[in-house]
């Protein structure tokens, strides 16, 4: 078992930055993939971005490409999301979630296995 908790969520105005946290709690964090994944009122989870077990490989999704930066602190058992130049599209409950399939760069969320509990992002205009 896995336990993940987001912070960081927070009301910003547009143009501002965040960065959300994710810890992790239970087996060895190095064991996973970490993604990040948002849900915005009547809409489904959306992918965000993806990160390997060592960091060493990413992905985001078009829609934040070049505004927010996925990476992880294995020491720290943390994954982060830099979020920059926000903007109202952005508003979501913003997820993490783990994966055992830790070498893969996985955009779905049927192929993670955990969940934390959600972290409200709102942006301004």
């Amino acid at each position: 078992q896995v336990q993940l908790v987001e912070s960081g969520g927070g009301l910003v105005q547009a143009g501002d930055s965040l960065r959300l946290s994710c810890a992790a709690s239970g087996r060895t964090f190095s064991s996973y993939a970490m993604g990040w994944f948002r849900q915005a009122p009547g809409q489904e989870r959306e992918f965000v971005a993806v990160i390997n077990w060592s960091g060493g490989s990413t992905f985001v999704a078009d829609s934040v490409k070049g505004r927010f930066t996925i990476s992880r602190d294995n020491a720290k058992n943390t994954v982060y999301l830099q979020m920059n130049n926000l903007i109202p599209e952005d508003t979501a409950v913003y997820y993490c979630a783990a994966t055992g399939r830790a070498w893969l760069l996985a955009r779905t969320p049927l192929q993670y296995d955990y969940w934390g509990q959600g972290t409200r992002v709102t942006v301004s205009s």
